[in-house]
């Protein structure tokens, strides 16, 4: 086994970080220091857990500027976006104002003689498995809730971007976190499924593929830890003949491309009402030849390297399976290396696509979208029930009570009208099917990350 894990940056291939794997005994130590620390934090009113939170996101917040440098090296995300700093304020203060409310016991009608009520109790120890792609935002969407909620967590960061572990770690000890409450440990792979196996953590959550998802689930089986697996995606957008043109084709070309399309709600499959369709083709097209592809660091650049050359050579088998099938490419931007075996792809356009073409049924995760023309909405939802995943889905209309009664009809998580890969931490985020079980963020999280507990006090 390794003794380190190495970050190779997409921006040019060298080793950007080396942290050594932590040792048996350190993870040891981390597991018996949480355990200890549960106790008192337990007993810690939510108000003031919530206070931590709070000096925790403004000590991160402090460090953005070196962390969006980071994020360009380590998974090549251009440095004129900031970072994650806005989805990491808005997630991290929702949750602290639900808290306290998501928490309260619940008192049911009264009766005579009896004092009843149900609180919600913390799990225990939180294992957060987070990914490379939105390295803070989905680390929040685990890590504060479940401190919230009076647990203790381990985090164990994706190989790529080690470095967000550490930045973590420095923000709860600049908040004064009480110790033992949060571990950052860089395992390997075999360490981490022996640590999910060990039964000495009561709740994993997971953010990846679907093959990682399963493996979380295997290599958990028999601990009766909880689990939230949030998995793959093939997010569709369905627009509707009466939607407003401009706005849909500005938010769908963000929503396909932003990240180099490694988003786990990202637009990858769109149908367009055939009235509005060519319009609405040439229009996304003439946007998406404005982006322009190269080194991150530079502010000029507004669409960076994938995460490593056989992540963009995916997405490049894709392409050519579906024209080799007869698909058309639109874009055909010819870039700086853009070539096999290397991170850089420029954004493409496909039509002519079907669904027996890998690109619109399998998940891409890059800067590739197929647009296919639709009859009515029956074909439009059939379409978009037509996949194995189920993570969001958009509308484009200007009819609400329309775009809800298709949402009831469409198999996904979440339903998106007029926008598209956003995370509100007010609402549930959750998936079906393949894209996997459990719930994140909003008052449910927290339900998630608690277990009920009855008091049933009787008079004598």
């Amino acid at each position: 086994m390794s003794e380190s894990l190495k970050v190779i940056s997409p921006i040019d291939g060298s080793v950007y970080a080396e942290r050594p794997i932590a040792s048996g005994s350190a993870i040891d130590a981390a597991l018996s220091a949480a355990r200890a620390a549960l106790p008192q934090w337990k007993a810690t009113p939510v108000a003031e857990r919530g206070r931590y939170m709070l000096a925790f996101l403004d000590a991160l917040l402090a460090m953005n500027d070196d962390m969006t440098v980071e994020l360009a090296w380590q998974m090549g995300r251009p440095v004129r976006y900031g970072g994650e700093k806005g989805g990491i304020e808005e997630r991290t203060r929702a949750v602290v104002a639900l808290a306290e409310e998501a928490l309260k016991p619940y008192y049911p009608p009264e009766k005579d003689g009896f004092r009843r009520y149900i609180t919600r109790e913390p799990l225990g120890i939180v294992l957060a498995l987070a990914p490379w792609n939105y390295p803070y935002l989905t680390s929040i969407n685990a890590i504060v809730p479940a401190l919230l909620a009076g647990n203790a967590v381990i985090l164990k960061h994706a190989a790529q971007t080690l470095l967000v572990g550490e930045r973590f770690a420095e923000a709860f000890k600049r908040a004064g976190l009480p110790k033992g409450l949060f571990h950052n440990l860089v395992m390997s792979h075999e360490q981490t499924e022996k640590l999910i196996g060990s039964g000495r953590v009561d709740h994993i959550n997971f953010t990846g593929s679907v093959a990682g998802g399963r493996t979380v689930e295997r290599a958990a089986g028999g601990t009766f830890a909880s689990l939230g697996l949030e998995l793959g995606g093939k997010d569709p957008a369905y627009v509707r003949a009466d939607a407003k043109l401009d706005h849909a084709i500005e938010n769908l070309v963000d929503g396909s491309f932003y990240n180099s399309g490694q988003s786990c709600c990202g637009v990858e499959r769109i149908y367009v009402d055939a009235r509005i369709y060519d319009d609405f083709v040439e229009g996304f097209a003439d946007l998406t030849r404005k982006y322009v592809v190269g080194n991150p660091l530079e502010q000029a650049t507004t669409l960076g390297p994938m995460v490593r050359g056989a992540a963009a050579d995916a997405v490049r088998s894709q392409i050519e399976e579906a024209k080799r099938k007869g698909a058309t490419a639109l874009i055909n931007m010819k870039v700086d290396g853009d070539r096999s075996g290397s991170p850089y792809l420029a954004p493409e356009v496909l039509i002519g696509v079907n669904h027996q073409m890998e690109v619109m049924r399998e998940e891409s995760f890059g800067p590739v979208v197929g647009i296919m023309k639709v009859r009515d909405e029956e074909e439009a939802v059939t379409l978009m029930n037509d996949s194995p995943y189920g993570l969001t889905a958009s509308i484009w209309t200007r009819d609400m009570d329309r775009a809800a009664e298709l949402g009831n009809q469409i198999e996904t998580g979440t339903v998106f009208m007029n926008r598209c890969d956003y995370l509100d931490p007010y609402l549930a985020w959750t998936g079906v099917k393949d894209t996997g079980r459990g719930v994140s963020l909003s008052k449910y999280g927290f339900e998630a990350l608690t277990q009920p507990k009855s008091f049933h006090l009787r008079e004598v």
